[in-house]
């Protein structure tokens, strides 16, 4: 039985306590009944009656007063044993919201680490293509320009060759021309 439940029962114990006490103050206050049949002889016999039901009804006052502090003292007990439970269930909620926000703030840095680490591994790997592509690059042209130097080496030999053989012919004819005139 949690306390909730417990300080209405506690109030309806009160309750019955206070009826049960003032029925025994009404049945000690209440003369017996032959006495009551019989008429009063004495004013000392009816002040002796007063007095037995009056402290019968100061006694019932004082069990009804306890009762009802008893009933108070249950509800303020309920009270701070739920205020309690709620501050429990509260803080463990708070706990539980720390550790889903601690997991979710671990979680989302590993996934930035990964997706960094893959980031600098594809910008690693663009970069050595990038450095294997200029050297191909460089290595074509200097080829190109080696085989270009060597091509116009050759048409360079090659026309110098002709004009020299060229120039070996029109020595020669002018040579021949000036012996036929000169001679």
């Amino acid at each position: 039985m949690n306390q909730g439940e417990q300080a209405p029962k506690a109030r309806e114990q009160a309750a019955q306590q206070v009826e049960k006490t003032t029925k025994q103050a009404e049945q000690q206050a209440a003369p017996p009944e032959d006495i009551q049949e019989r008429p009063a002889t004495s004013l000392s016999e009816i002040l002796g009656r007063a007095e037995k039901a009056y402290a019968a009804y100061m006694e019932a006052q004082k069990e009804v007063t306890t009762a009802y502090r008893v009933s108070e003292l249950e509800a303020e007990k309920a009270y701070k044993d739920d205020e309690q439970r709620a501050r429990n269930v509260c803080n463990g909620s708070i706990k539980q919201a720390f550790k889903v926000r601690d997991e979710g703030i671990e979680k989302a840095l590993k996934a930035r680490d990964e997706a960094k680490a893959q980031a600098e591994g594809a910008y690693k790997s663009a970069i050595e293509q990038a450095e294997k592509t200029c050297k191909d690059s460089e290595l074509k042209a200097h080829s190109a320009f080696d085989e270009g130097v060597s091509q116009a080496m050759k048409t360079s030999e090659g026309t110098i060759a002709q004009s020299w053989e060229k120039r070996g012919e029109i020595i020669e004819q002018a040579w021949g021309i000036y012996n036929k005139t000169a001679g």
